[in-house]
């Protein structure tokens, strides 16, 4: 039953993702953090105090989404074994993030085909923190294949493998660390202090899934016929050309998969961040790579559930 609800929960992932009017955890957890990061704002003021505060955060938002999550399951599963069923496929439903992500890109995709730059610009402000106002398509189409890329892994990879690790309980808290990360763990004076550990233990959550991601995202150019052992060679060679140790692994594989180069200067909060290129420039990026990069992307995450599900069989067995 535990790898039935695996499958059935990631197939509705594939076909209806997360409509934008349903009740989705990952909103409870940042109103959650919302609340508890006031608290902490409203008694520390110094940056030692915010970086101990936001270690509580950290603690209080994880361990209360992990614990309401088992007790949810758990009480589900207590009245009735198909209703505990139920609960756990909707909670790994709610923590996979594939449609979505590749809706988000397809948004910014289409009104940049249609020579609507405006839209295009607004569309990409939506799910990356870069300033998008004056980005021309080469590096809104660049913007997008790193988002694609960097978020295979921790939409995709690292939900299903804290799934394998701890079942449905450990993946929502793998959620809100990633949520955490997301709303705090910036290097702007704002968030630098209280988002310090968020920061780190994101870090820490993803450094094995985004390792995977280089092999699964290899693999998954070979089979949809793109450059897979350049994406190997591209994404070991040019894995820590990010600030972040994890980040490159994904997106240097994918810019070796396509041939293309990602990173290179962006701004964020008005101010410059230079950062290395990822990849070779063997021809000028365009929108079709925002395409290829989901379809790597749908690949790629059917070899982690597909792994992952005969690493649970021969581990446990079926149960």
């Amino acid at each position: 039953m535990t790898l039935l609800a695996w499958c059935v929960a990631w197939l509705l992932d594939v076909v209806i993702g997360d409509p934008p009017d349903w009740p989705h955890p990952v909103r409870w957890i940042g109103n959650l953090i919302n609340v508890v990061q006031r608290i902490i704002r409203r008694f520390c003021h110094s940056d030692r105090a915010l970086r101990i505060g936001g270690g509580v955060m950290w603690l209080v938002v994880v361990g209360l989404t992990w614990a309401v999550a088992w007790g949810v399951l758990r009480l589900a599963a207590l009245i009735h074994p198909w209703l505990g069923w139920v609960v756990e496929v909707w909670m790994i439903f709610t923590v996979l993030a594939g449609r979505c992500l590749a809706t988000a890109a397809q948004e910014v995709e289409r009104p940049l085909r249609e020579g609507n730059l405006a839209q295009s610009r607004e569309k990409l402000s939506w799910i990356v923190g870069r300033d998008t106002s004056q980005l021309q398509p080469e590096q809104i189409n660049r913007a997008v294949v790193e988002t694609v890329a960097e978020n295979t892994v921790d939409g995709i990879i690292a939900p299903l493998f804290f799934l394998l690790l701890g079942g449905a309980p450990l993946a929502m808290a793998y959620k809100a660390v990633n949520t955490l990360d997301s709303m705090v763990g910036y290097k702007h004076e704002k968030y630098r202090a209280i988002g310090m550990v968020s920061a780190r233990l994101d870090d820490v959550a993803n450094y094995i899934p985004a390792r995977l991601s280089w092999l699964l995202l290899s693999a998954a150019a070979v089979l949809c016929r793109r450059n897979g052992s350049r994406a190997l060679c591209v994404g070991w060679r040019d894995r820590y050309n990010h600030s972040s140790p994890n980040c490159a692994w994904a997106e240097a594989s994918v810019a070796g998969a396509l041939g293309i180069r990602l990173g290179g200067p962006n701004d964020y909060f008005g101010e410059r961040v230079e950062k290395p290129w990822i990849g070779d420039a063997q021809r000028t990026i365009s929108v079709d790579d925002i395409s290829q990069t989901i379809r790597l992307m749908w690949v790629a995450s059917t070899l982690a559930l597909a792994l992952f599900l005969v690493t649970r069989w021969l581990v446990v067995g079926v149960a």
